[in-house]
């Protein structure tokens, strides 16, 4: 396989041959499934030195556009897992030391328009989904720990049902950042009853397909938690804070 590299790039070779294999899959000259070219044979192909190959190979790999069979060598095209990319994004916002106010402001920017959508594009699977769901937050009124689970899949269920990958990629690495200041407000305050009304206005608005009732009433449920963080005495300037989940 013959790819194109300059010698007078400024960009060192490894990377002008990552860029090149990535240029061939995103462009779907490479198919998920289809098997690369050996090591050896890419480095003969493009006169460089197998260890350049390799740098190359391991970018790709790193993201997710390369895997290799267990136990072999054989490389194959593959399709990144959008949620493990995504969630990719925790560790430098957390290091970069993103706010709990710039959370919010994500989440707030993208739920509305996720529930919006959601009243246009329901179908019976989502609508399922989401009343188990309002059953069994009702049976976890006395239960902040369970609530804040709940409340985390209610909003997952709701950006599933507005069918739009992009917002479902871009939410999660937000909603990992500001679920745990979510728990802290949740067992601070008495807010139960709140959350559940807010719930329920926004899967009935969603159910009558009424676009605008759905996004005010997400916005207003957004809102009430602002309130409810500032009530809590929390730092909404403060670095967002973040649990590593446990299969606990």
């Amino acid at each position: 396989m013959k790819l194109t590299l300059d010698s007078d790039d400024d960009l060192p070779v490894f990377r002008q041959l990552e860029r090149a294999l990535q240029q061939k899959i995103l462009t779907g000259e490479l198919q998920p499934g289809a098997r690369m070219p050996p090591e050896t044979k890419l480095a003969s192909d493009n006169g460089v030195h197998r260890s350049t190959v390799r740098e190359a190979i391991r970018g790709l790999e790193q993201q997710g556009l390369l895997y290799r069979e267990e136990g072999k060598r054989k490389l194959f095209v593959s399709r990144p897992d959008t949620e493990e990319m995504s969630r990719r994004l925790i560790t430098p916002m957390v290091m970069n030391g993103v706010t709990f106010e710039e959370i919010w402001e994500a989440i707030r920017a993208l739920d509305p328009v996720a529930a919006e959508a959601a009243a246009q594009r329901r179908n019976t699977d989502n609508m399922k989904a989401l009343d188990d769901n309002i059953a069994r937050t009702r049976l976890a009124m006395d239960d902040p720990n369970e609530l804040v689970k709940l409340d985390i899949e209610f909003h997952e269920l709701v950006a599933l049902a507005a069918n739009n990958r992009v917002i479902q990629s871009l939410r999660l690495p937000i909603s990992d950042l500001f679920y745990p200041s979510f728990q802290t407000v949740m067992t601070s305050l008495n807010a139960s009853e709140r959350l559940l009304t807010a719930h329920e206005k926004i899967l009935q608005a969603i159910k009558w397909g009424d676009a605008a009732e759905a996004k005010e009433w997400m916005i207003k449920h957004l809102n009430d938690f602002r309130k409810g963080y500032e009530l809590a005495n929390l730092d909404i300037t403060g670095p967002a804070l973040f649990l590593l989940k446990t299969d606990d």
